[in-house]
């Protein structure tokens, strides 16, 4: 009862805020953000706030989440590739709202949970790849859709190049020291820019993220060096006594 109390407040900030594309504030409404956040954090789940996850990222305030959404212009037709997996919490809400989500994240233990959570759902129209997003999508597809949810100082070529004729791209883009939801049109090969709403994103980068293998084998190392210290304590400690 509660939490629906704190979903219904949560739809009526975003309203507040100019989000008016009614699908989207009902799938905001269904989708239990508090899946995709740490335990202790759950009762921030409804707040307008972003919140830490894993690898010193985000999940964005849901206002950012819904906007960028909205500016995608949802299609049930339309296949869409997001840069950045994250938590996981936008990919659920793309979800229901195209058919078919194409998702890139560089950090292993993100897309690994991630997996898991919308496994849970029962969400099954969605795509991972773990890799370099800066590359976009391995295969040669073109998307009707694309969002980014890092900043970038300026359009990474790759990933528009992706981008099909009359195509949508939203991702934050930096104009000087700010940040701003950006809302780009492909239209006769060209591409055209509106900025909307002033935002904060963590920064978009190249590569992938082997920390989670870099801890597997600093575990290793430890264990032998523990098990090799123990047994020569104890053939030392043999040999003293005996």
């Amino acid at each position: 009862m509660i939490t629906n109390l704190k979903k219904i407040n949560l739809i009526l900030q975003l309203r507040k805020l100019g989000i008016v594309n009614h699908q989207v504030l009902s799938i905001l409404e269904r989708i239990p953000r508090e899946k995709f956040i740490d335990k202790g954090l759950f009762y921030k789940a409804y707040k307008n706030d972003a919140l830490p996850i894993d690898c010193n990222q985000t999940i964005s305030q849901p206002a950012v989440v819904a906007k960028m959404t909205e500016l995608l212009e949802p299609n049930k037709l339309l296949n869409v590739l997001e840069i950045g997996t994250g938590s996981g919490y936008q990919t659920s809400i793309l979800s229901k709202l195209f058919k078919r989500i194409y998702t890139i994240e560089r950090h292993k233990i993100l897309m690994e949970k991630a997996k898991k959570i919308l496994t849970n759902l029962k969400i099954n129209n969605i795509v991972f790849y773990y890799g370099d997003g800066m590359q976009g999508w391995p295969a040669k597809f073109s998307f009707e859709r694309i969002i980014i949810t890092a900043v970038s100082q300026n359009l990474p070529i790759k990933i528009t190049s992706q981008l099909s004729e009359g195509g949508i791209l939203i991702l934050p883009l930096k104009y000087k020291n700010d940040q701003y939801i950006t809302k780009v049109k492909k239209k006769n090969g060209k591409l055209y820019f509106k900025k909307y709403w002033r935002v904060r994103f963590v920064p978009l980068v190249s590569g992938i993220n082997w920390i989670k293998c870099l801890i597997f084998f600093k575990k290793i190392y430890y264990l032998k060096k523990y098990f090799f210290t123990n047994l020569l304590w104890m053939k030392l400690l043999h040999l003293f006594y005996r």
